[in-house]
């Protein structure tokens, strides 16, 4: 079956499925008879329109493009060697990137700036708690899974790890087990950032040798046998309660006192900071020699390995590094002064990894927009649905990605290029002239 004929036929389940989710009887004791009454109900008209309308749209936009381009495109000019070399415009292309970039990222960071003042205050605890929290935790496991192409199931263990590291040594009462003094939630952040990446360490030792679903299964283990041990350690993590009272982040320094309060507005600022910083920090990281030896190991672990990468040794240094940031996430979480076990769930895993996907692996850019997305819509359907049900909308959002854009709302470069080669039958994208070589020497 071609494409265009499976991608109708997605569209329409997609359409059946929106009108079963959103019906009136959807919670029914009678999943059944639910469905059938949802299905039977007017509403299934709309969903079904908007299903086809969705893929003439797909079908028919490169070509509606393409006829745009076409028309509006001005006329060609022979260019020769003494009026543009390749070099040149290589080099021009590369600045208008460049400058795109700039563009597009300033103005993202001044919306980022300036959204918070405009919407209510539970939305700006929403800003924190969720999208900015989610942001870096996607950004951290874009290392693991965008950049080295490893499946982490577990990665909210090292969450959880900075969370209790942080209760553990900056109170007295927040857990039944606490350290012999009190730190100040600042000076949390440096040992978090080290217990989680020699949790990351410890994990991926002996597991990395493992590859694709059989490291996916092992990651998925860890994650719950943390999540277990916090829920049930009464004597030591304080149980299913949780940590009560763990100080806010506060700064004496130089005659300068400041405490992060319960306003949300300063912890969603410092959230911003950081979380910039640490995109501009995995730019260039991606842009070294070390990223390089990811995409290599990504794309083909046997080539890279006989090239002479060190593959164990990059994967392990892609762990931790992963590890670390969920850790440094888990010590902001904390210092909201209460979580419990259940905010390290697989559910919160699970959802971490559809942040990744959706957004677009690889992408800086993309997962912190895939956690706005996301969270956003968790944020919207909070009054509107019950808990248990909005996993359900999650699933059709990554479903229709999959289906209608597969590289993600947000790809990198060499992920569109990559998904753009496949579905035209041509071989990998390090077939591309263009393309990041990963053949890589330490």
């Amino acid at each position: 079956m071609s494409a265009r004929p499976r991608t109708l036929g997605a569209s329409v389940l997609l359409g059946l499925l929106a009108a079963v989710v959103t019906g009136p009887t959807g919670d029914s004791d009678e999943p059944l008879r639910a469905a059938w009454d949802s299905i039977a109900d007017v509403r299934i008209v709309l969903f079904l329109g908007l299903a086809v309308a969705l893929w003439l749209v797909l079908v028919l936009g490169p070509r509606l493009r393409g006829l745009v381009a076409a028309v509006t495109a001005p006329p060609r000019r022979r260019l020769t060697a003494a009026t543009l070399t390749m070099t040149a415009r290589r080099s021009v292309a590369a600045a208008g990137r460049r400058g795109r970039t700039v563009a597009v990222g300033g103005g993202l960071l001044a919306v980022a700036v300036v959204a918070p003042l405009v919407v209510s205050t539970a939305a700006q605890q929403s800003m924190v708690n969720d999208i900015g929290i989610y942001a870096l935790l996607a950004l951290g496991l874009n290392v693991v899974v965008g950049y080295a192409g490893l499946l982490d199931l577990g990665y909210i263990a090292f969450f959880a790890i900075g969370a209790y590291a942080t209760a553990y040594f900056s109170s007295s009462t927040a857990m039944p087990w606490h350290a012999p003094f009190v730190l100040n939630p600042f000076f949390v952040f440096p040992i978090a950032l080290i217990l989680a990446a020699l949790a990351g360490v410890v994990l991926g030792a002996p597991t990395l040798r493992l590859r694709g679903d059989y490291l996916a299964i092992v990651t998925l283990g860890f994650g719950e046998i943390i999540h277990l041990v916090a829920n049930n350690a009464d004597g030591i993590t304080g149980g299913a309660r949780g940590a009560f009272g763990v100080p806010h982040l506060s700064v004496h320094l130089a005659g300068v006192d400041y405490a992060w309060g319960i306003d949300p507005l300063p912890y969603y600022y410092l959230l911003l900071v950081i979380v910039v910083g640490v995109m501009v920090a995995f730019g260039r990281l991606e842009r070294s020699r070390i990223g390089r030896s990811w995409a290599a190991i990504r794309e083909d672990e046997i080539a890279a390995e006989a090239t002479g990468v060190a593959t164990l040794r990059m994967k392990l240094l892609a762990f931790a590094l992963g590890a670390s940031v969920s850790g440094f996430a888990g010590v902001l979480f904390a210092s909201k002064q209460f979580f419990n076990p259940q905010s390290f769930s697989l559910q919160a895993s699970f959802f971490v990894v559809a942040v990744v996907i959706f957004g677009g692996m690889g992408s800086r850019l993309g997962v912190v927009v895939g956690a706005v997305v996301l969270q956003g819509l968790a944020f919207y359907l909070r009054d509107k649905v019950q808990p248990a049900d909005r996993y359900i909308y999650f699933g059709a959002v990554i479903v229709v990605m999959m289906i209608f854009r597969p590289q993600g709302l947000v790809p990198s470069r060499r992920r569109r290029r990559e998904i753009e080669l496949s579905e035209a039958g041509v071989g990998a994208a390090d077939s591309l002239g263009s393309a990041t070589p990963t053949v890589v020497r330490p």
